[in-house]
C-alpha cells in the first residue's frame, strides 16, 4: 500500500512539473518582444491627413511622408528594427491593431475614453484645434454654428469629428466619408456645405485648393490631441514609445516635423 502511495505521489509530482514547464514554455510574448523578434515594426496609418501623413511622389516613386511618419521612424530606430507602413482607411485602423495586422497606429488619432477601452495609448504628442472648411464663395454665408442648420456637414468616418458634429451642430446633416480627400472632393463638388477638419490638415488642403477656406466658426472639443495607439496590454511597448516621444518633445522636433511636412505638401 505504501509503495502504491509513493508511486502515485511520484507520478503526480512529475505530472505537475511537466504542466508547469509547459505553461512556462507557452507564455505569450509581449508586443515589444514580438516586434524585436521579427525585427520589424508595422505601422498602420491613413495617409490622407497632411501634414501628419500623406502620399507624395519622390523621384518618381510614391512614398508616404508626414510628421507622424517621422515619429514612427524614430520609434523604430530607437527599438533597433525596420519600419513597415500600411496605408488603410481610418475607420479600419483600430480593428487592424486588434487583429494583429499592425503593431501600432499613428494617424493623428485622439485618445478618447471610448477608444481607451479597447487599445492602449501613448502620451499625447501634439495638440491642435478643429475648424470648419467651406467654399471661399460661401465664407460670408457660414459665420456661425446655426448657419449649418439643415446643411450637410462632412466628417471623417470613425473620427472625433463625428462626435463634434453630433453635439455641436445637432441640426446639421452629417455626411461621414472614409478619407479627408473624399471630404474635400465632396465640398468642391457641392455634395456637402462644409467639413470639420483639424487645423494643420485644413491648412494643407486649403493651401492646395484655392476655392476652399477655413471659416471663422469656432468648434471645441474636450478630447483633444494626438497619441500613438497600441494593442491592449502593450505596457512594455507603450513605455518605449513614450521614451521616444519625450525625447522628440524635449528637442522640439515634433513641431519641426509638422512645419517641414507642411512645406512638402505645398511643393
Amino acid at each position: 500500500m505504501k509503495k502504491n502511495l509513493k508511486r502515485i505521489i511520484a507520478v503526480s509530482l512529475v505530472t505537475i512539473s511537466m504542466f508547469a514547464f509547459s505553461a512556462c514554455g507557452s507564455k505569450k510574448k509581449s508586443s515589444l518582444e514580438n516586434i524585436k523578434e521579427k525585427k520589424e515594426l508595422v505601422l498602420g496609418t491613413s495617409a490622407d491627413f497632411p501634414p501628419y501623413e500623406f502620399h507624395k511622389s519622390v523621384n518618381g516613386k510614391d512614398e508616404i511622408l508626414g510628421a507622424d511618419i517621422e515619429i514612427a521612424k524614430q520609434v523604430a530606430k530607437d527599438l533597433g528594427v525596420k519600419l513597415t507602413i500600411k496605408d488603410m482607411k481610418f475607420d479600419g485602423l483600430l480593428a487592424s491593431l486588434d487583429q494583429g495586422k499592425v503593431d501600432m497606429v499613428i494617424s493623428g488619432m485622439t485618445p478618447t475614453e471610448e477608444r481607451k477601452k479597447n487599445v492602449d495609448f501613448s502620451d499625447i504628442y501634439y495638440k491642435s484645434v478643429q475648424t470648419i472648411v467651406v467654399k471661399k464663395s460661401d465664407k460670408d454665408k457660414f459665420k456661425g454654428i446655426k448657419d449649418f442648420d439643415g446643411k450637410k456637414i462632412g466628417v471623417q468616418k470613425g473620427s472625433i469629428q463625428e462626435g463634434i458634429a453630433e453635439k455641436q451642430l445637432p441640426k446639421a446633416k452629417p455626411v461621414a466619408l472614409s478619407k479627408i480627400s473624399d471630404l474635400v472632393l465632396a465640398l468642391n463638388s457641392g455634395r456637402i456645405d462644409g467639413a470639420i477638419i483639424e487645423f494643420p490638415v485644413a491648412t494643407s488642403y486649403t493651401n492646395s485648393n484655392k476655392d476652399l477656406v477655413i471659416s471663422d466658426i469656432k468648434v471645441t472639443t474636450e478630447e483633444a490631441g494626438s497619441a500613438v495607439a497600441m494593442k491592449k496590454g502593450s505596457e512594455d511597448l507603450v513605455k518605449e514609445v513614450n521614451k521616444t516621444l519625450d525625447k522628440l518633445k524635449k528637442d522640439k522636433l515634433i513641431d519641426k516635423y509638422i512645419t517641414e511636412a507642411s512645406k512638402l505638401v505645398e511643393q
